[in-house]
């Protein structure tokens, strides 16, 4: 019990930092949407900013989450401070190497990798140039916040979660900014958002670094790249490089059937772009949260060869997210139109934009436990020392994602592509579930079975209150009253159905919330 204290208790910090960061992610999306909507300019600055992404999940958050947190973890457990920290500064040098050569290659291969992720663009010459320009401008900002990842590191394997629970927020306050100065002062003012992610990359930088150093990093301790410790993290980021290869292959997937406006509609990029920060609200808010907060915790109980506890901890960490993801999920279904028309529907985004983007979100919406459950199997993989499984598994649905697109985007357009990912996202989920039964034991029992299906009623009821109060009874309330009283309408409904089911899982989270405060 006191593991899923903890666990619970990080996963705090981690989620305050995250709804703070969210809540400006939204406010810097509806900015945007106003400035951009979903004209050649949004799309061009979401397929560019994808780009950097890529190499930022292979070598940043990614290569952290599998590689760097274990391994430190395991460090710090045999408690050789010295070793540690020598380790630490080896592969901060590595980072910085590798991170500088790929921004630079990056920079001079703009065009060639442009025409790789969307090709739809070739026939729209301005959009690509477009692309292009800011492509080139942004990659630099890979140097930034994968060092910021590496700090992640460092801070997760010790337990410390605010500086990186909090340092994502920054990117969205220079992303605001940036977008309402250039807005004004710039005839092309997406230069002005490509300039703002290069700041924001900074500013995670230099708010991370103290708390760092705090943990006893120094660049004057001595570098060696013959480390084992930095081989052990390089065995495990090799299948690491695959697994990020067939995930953002799965993204480019969508980006390059999304580009083909001649089939899924123009605007589908940038469509699947804000549904996607929709659903990254709950997923980063609750799914991030508990899997970084449980991935040291059962790197440990790894290293340790306790299995009875990791099973245990695998268990309450997908209770505690099926708790929230299943009444967000159907929620999000039912309030997908009025959500985009709130939130983005102005200047730039005009109906037809809540059209498209409401449809993607629908789709989305139904994979968003799938998106949340495998978070958390990859991340006891992960502390296992297995970075092979979760790869293969992603191969495989990377596939079928692939196949679904083919089939889905005709009949529904762009919502057919949120949909395969939604759909191969469950194959993924059930499949790791399945091997990992098998690796340490059974932990999803007759008990969490019948959890589910209790949760399941529960949002089904809280959704038909839901559509009833937005749809029929409050209709005469303007939007922005009927909204909030709409959701905690819901979330009151929520709460009382899982009280009258006894679904003991709410009384813990209300009285540890309640004790926090």
């Amino acid at each position: 019990m006191s593991i899923n204290k903890s666990i619970i208790k990080s996963s705090y910090v981690i989620s305050a930092g995250t709804v703070f960061s969210r809540i400006l992610g939204f406010f810097r999306d509806i900015v945007i949407a106003g400035l951009l909507g979903t004209t050649p300019g949004a799309e061009a600055f979401v397929a560019a900013f994808r780009i950097p992404n890529l190499f930022r999940d292979l070598v940043g958050e990614g290569a952290v989450n599998s590689a760097v947190v274990p391994v430190f973890s395991e460090y710090i457990v045999k408690q050789d401070k010295k070793d540690f920290l020598v380790l630490a500064n080896t592969v901060f040098y590595l980072s910085l190497i590798t991170l500088t050569v790929i921004s630079v290659l990056g920079i001079i291969f703009s065009p060639l990798i442009v025409k790789l992720i969307a090709p739809g663009f070739l026939r729209e010459p301005a959009t690509f140039s477009l692309t292009v320009n800011l492509t080139r401008i942004m990659f630099p900002y890979l140097v930034l916040i994968g060092l910021t990842a590496y700090g992640m590191g460092i801070l997760f394997s010790h337990n410390s979660f605010f500086a990186p629970a909090f340092s994502p927020a920054l990117l969205n306050i220079a992303l605001i900014a940036s977008a309402l100065v250039s807005g004004y002062i710039l005839k092309e003012p997406v230069y002005g958002l490509a300039i703002g992610v290069l700041l924001g990359g900074a500013l995670q930088l230099a708010f991370q670094a103290p708390y760092v150093f705090k943990q006893g990093f120094s660049f004057r301790k001595i570098a060696q790249f013959g480390h084992p410790g930095a081989k052990a993290i390089l065995r495990l980021l090799g299948p690491r490089v695959f697994g990020t290869a067939i995930y953002q292959l799965n993204i480019f997937a969508d980006t390059i059937c999304a580009s083909l406006s001649f089939i899924v509609g123009q605007g589908a990029i940038a469509a699947i772009y804000y549904a996607n920060r929709i659903i990254q609200f709950p997923l980063a808010v609750f799914g991030f949260a508990i899997a970084s907060a449980s991935l040291p915790t059962m790197s440990r109980l790894a290293a340790e060869n306790n299995m009875e506890d990791l099973k245990n901890t695998v268990s309450f960490s997908l209770r505690s997210i099926l708790l929230v993801m299943v009444p967000c999920s159907v929620a999000l279904m039912v309030l997908a139109g009025p959500i985009i028309r709130l939130f983005f529907q102005r200047g730039q985004f005009n109906s037809y934009s809540t059209v498209i983007t409401s449809s993607a979100l629908l789709f989305y919406s139904l994979g968003l436990f799938a998106f949340a459950g495998v978070k958390v199997s990859v991340a006891c993989f992960y502390s296992l020392k297995d970075t092979r499984t979760p790869v293969k598994v992603a191969a495989c649905c990377l596939v079928l994602n692939v196949l679904l697109n083919l089939i889905l985007m005709f009949p529904l357009k762009v919502a057919g592509l949120a949909l395969a990912s939604s759909i191969s996202a469950a194959v993924n989920f059930c499949v790791l579930s399945y091997i990992l039964e098998r690796r340490i034991g059974a932990y999803i029992k007759e008990a969490f079975v019948y959890y589910f299906a209790k949760l399941v009623f529960v949002s089904v009821v809280m959704g038909i209150v839901v559509y009833l109060l937005w749809f029929k009874f409050l209709v005469f309330f303007n939007m922005p009253l009927r909204f909030i009283t709409v959701i905690f309408s819901g979330i009151a409904v929520f709460i009382l159905g899982c009280f009258f089911l006894k679904i003991k899982e709410i009384k813990d989270l209300i009285g540890w919330f309640l004790k926090r405060q």
